[in-house]
């Protein structure tokens, strides 16, 4: 029988909700999983302790290491033990590797003719100097940090004579130039930021929105969509993000209202991108450092002009509450862990 370990930050497997998840479609699929962390890991003697799903609970287990890794919880967290996690990742097939900030990210896409058209123009913010220059040229603005999720801490900037708008988590915000200047020099020296031109991306009713492309590797190691899905930012919000005050609704419907004739043109789209983008991505990370991926979530925007713009691409992005997609994101990752597993073993035979 296979043995997948589930590799987390997170000690207690009760303050992760997708552990019961995977512990269920691991046992329906005929594999044994172990939640672990790497305090958990003897590398000596090739042993985990962690827990396992049995009888109604977890329940506390030694056992030998596993067939496959599903690494998922936070890379910085995972930084703590750099040497252990980088003698298990040499050891065991992981099923997947972190895919990096935003900023690396857009620099790989960016020696792409297939998807820089695509690409915001971004750079990371150092000063001021810098911020108006690019207020100059673009009348409104987007700061963000460069390893930011969720949508936390993005900053609207817009100039209005002598003065600048800033609109962040829902509050607008009236500066002069000195406040800025030391607003700005406040949140670089925690935060390592970038800044982009705003894309204006709209719904009918004026709310921000963007699509989210969830895609997977499955039990044959090919890619395919989970789920599309457009987010619709709280009203007088900046960002579409669920966690900010954002809200989803089902692709169909939200394209027959929003855009009527052009509905399924853009859907085909979408699902095409989703899977090139995945693919482009998947074998460059193969050829930069000799991982692969095997989840990914695409924010995509399409603004006034009818013009795709990529947001971002997300590592291990967030499941959509109202969509019950926790079994079909589970059944994917634990079908593509068997499979990395039964190859492995192939080889070795």
């Amino acid at each position: 029988m296979i043995k997948i370990g589930l590799l987390h930050h997170e000690k207690d497997p009760r303050k992760v909700k997708k552990a019961y998840a995977f512990a269920a479609v691991a046992m329906a699929e005929g594999a044994d999983l172990i939640y672990f962390t790497l305090r958990g890991v003897d590398m000596d003697r090739r042993r985990i302790r962690g827990y396992i799903y049995k009888d109604g609970q977890w329940r506390e287990n030694n056992s030998d290491f596993p067939d496959v890794i599903y690494n998922t919880g936070s890379p910085q967290k995972f930084a703590r033990r750099r040497r252990t996690y980088a003698r298990l990742k040499q050891q065991i097939p992981f099923t997947t590797s972190a895919l990096g900030n935003k900023m690396s990210v857009y620099s790989r896409l960016l020696s792409s003719n297939e998807f820089r058209p695509y690409l915001i123009p971004s750079e990371p913010l150092q000063s001021l100097q810098q911020l108006i220059s690019y207020l100059q040229q673009n009348e409104r603005l987007i700061i963000k940090p460069i390893n930011g999720h969720r949508g936390i801490g993005v900053i609207y900037i817009e100039k209005e004579k002598n003065l600048f708008k800033l609109l962040r988590d829902g509050y607008n915000q009236i500066m002069t130039t000195e406040q800025l200047s030391e607003f700005l020099t406040s949140q670089l020296q925690n935060t390592k930021m970038m800044v982009q031109p705003f894309i204006n991306c709209r719904t009918q009713a004026g709310q921000v929105f963007d699509f989210r492309l969830h895609v997977q590797k499955e039990g044959r190691g090919e890619w395919v969509i989970t789920a599309i899905y457009p987010r619709i930012g709280a009203p007088g919000n900046i960002v579409s993000n669920i966690h900010m005050g954002g809200s989803t609704n089902y692709l169909e419907s939200f394209l027959q209202q929003e855009f009527s004739e052009k509905a399924v043109t853009i859907k085909l789209f979408l699902e095409d991108f989703a899977l090139r983008l995945a693919r482009y991505l998947d074998i460059l990370q193969y050829q930069l450092f000799q991982e692969k991926l095997d989840e990914i979530g695409i924010d995509i925007g399409l603004d006034e002009q009818g013009k795709y713009w990529l947001f971002e691409v997300n590592w291990r992005p967030g499941i959509p509450p109202n969509f019950d997609l926790e079994l079909d994101v589970a059944r994917n990752t634990i079908q593509y862990a068997m499979y990395l597993a039964r190859t492995k073993k192939s080889i070795v035979n």
